[in-house]
């Protein structure tokens, strides 16, 4: 089936609420927060974290029809002394829909979105230890690893460290 990747709106709230629930479910050892965490969450805070009316945040979902698939979003900083950085976080592709390189077309939405704002010249992401699809992922598009954080998170099973990676822009 064919995916379209589209930045989200207030329109796709409940639809982006219910993806990142399943992915704090299916992936826990990906994110650093627990799916109970998240789904105490406010409807105001999901809505700031894909649609952010200041622009501090912005996320894109891979559909395939109305379904939405998948999703990856950017966080940028508002400091002036860090305000060329923006953070990838919060990605997310289905299990059905792995495999089809609808992950790499989130991250490089995400990534012409980055290009295209004036001024952001550095993107940083952190993925989990162990994770070889996100990291080849993410050096296939040109990130490169500049550090490990120790122990990062606590799973179930055991701590595990975080790589850091970076691309410039």
């Amino acid at each position: 089936m064919q995916t379209t990747i589209a930045p989200l709106t207030s329109q796709d709230l409940s639809r982006y609420r219910l993806l990142m629930l399943e992915g704090y479910t299916q992936a826990p050892d990906a994110f650093t927060s627990t799916p109970e965490e998240r789904a105490a969450e406010p409807e105001s805070w999901w809505l700031q974290r894909m649609a952010d009316p200041s622009g501090r945040t912005l996320a894109f979902g891979a559909f395939q029809g109305q379904e939405l698939v998948g999703t990856v979003a950017l966080e940028f900083y508002s400091k002036p002394k860090t305000k060329h950085k923006a953070d990838l976080i919060g990605i997310y592709v289905t299990p059905r829909a792995r495999g089809f390189g609808v992950g790499k077309q989130l991250v490089s939405a995400a990534l012409d979105s980055a290009r295209a704002r004036p001024g952001i010249k550095v993107i940083t992401l952190t993925v989990t230890e162990g994770n070889d699809t996100a990291i080849n992922l993410y050096l296939a598009v040109g990130f490169v690893e500049f550090g490990i954080e120790p122990m990062a998170i606590l799973t179930p099973s055991g701590y595990k460290s975080k790589v850091y990676m970076w691309l410039q822009l």
